[in-house]
């Protein structure tokens, strides 16, 4: 007959594992300064896109003028703009990236709109065209008086995939989010909780793309290799602890 484990262990083992599930989708540990890496996620793999005092490694998209991004106090921010002042572009990194786990924290002001977008090229005037987009959002405003759909929301793959859940803080809250992309499937997670998991190409895309504002871009999702882009939709969106991980 086996030894049964006393009731302590178990509850230990079963926390322990459900630890290291969640770690799994948020390398960033409390205990970790701003703007760095461990030795567990350098041994991992994981390199800093955004070193807290730079923009070193960034660019415009197209390499368009702007004045609206800036960085202070360890936070790459853009400038919200509701009068219209400011040059704005879309700030993409230098490197282009085809498998790749992705974390980073971002908060967002009242009223703003963002997003991140992976496998961008710049064939298109705008790099939604050819990149997915995870969607930043003030969800709570957008729903109420811009009444958008449900895959618009934050976490969603923006107009194509609902959210699976709602996990976004409050507008002013630092938010934690991942994406993961290998070989076509990808996973948004937000704050410890997956809210986009599909496939490229497979049947249920190609349908959720023909319904969607891409049912006529054919190079949407098209290259599994580009840059991951940082949108200027008017500013109101800071980013921080921003990571990579090659696959």
């Amino acid at each position: 007959m086996k030894k049964l484990l006393p009731m302590t262990a178990v509850i230990v083992l079963i926390t322990s594992v459900q630890f290291k599930t969640l770690a799994a989708f948020n390398p960033i540990q409390k205990d970790t300064a701003e703007n760095t890496l461990t030795q567990q996620e350098k041994a991992a793999g994981w390199q800093l896109l955004f070193d807290g005092k730079t923009m070193h490694g960034w660019r415009t998209y197209q390499n368009k003028p702007q004045n609206a991004w800036y960085v202070s106090n360890g936070v790459l921010g853009c400038k919200y703009d509701t009068s219209h002042t400011y040059q704005h572009a879309d700030l993409m990194t230098d490197k282009q990236y085809k498998n790749f786990e992705l974390a980073l924290d971002w908060k967002i002001e009242p009223r703003a709109n963002s997003g991140i977008v992976y496998m961008v090229n710049e064939k298109y005037e705008y790099p939604f065209f050819s990149g997915p987009e995870y969607q930043l959002l003030d969800d709570e405003w957008y729903l109420n008086n811009e009444h958008i759909h449900a895959s618009q929301k934050s976490g969603a793959n923006y107009d194509m995939d609902v959210p699976a859940v709602d996990a976004l803080k409050p507008v002013g809250e630092w938010n934690h989010t991942v994406i993961k992309v290998d070989n076509g499937h990808v996973e948004h997670w937000l704050n410890g909780q997956k809210t986009a998991d599909y496939v490229i190409g497979s049947d249920s895309w190609k349908a959720h793309k023909a319904a969607s504002k891409w049912k006529d871009v054919a190079g949407y999702a098209a290259d599994p290799v580009g840059h991951i882009d940082l949108q200027d939709h008017g500013g109101g969106v800071s980013f921080k602890n921003i990571k990579i991980r090659e696959l």
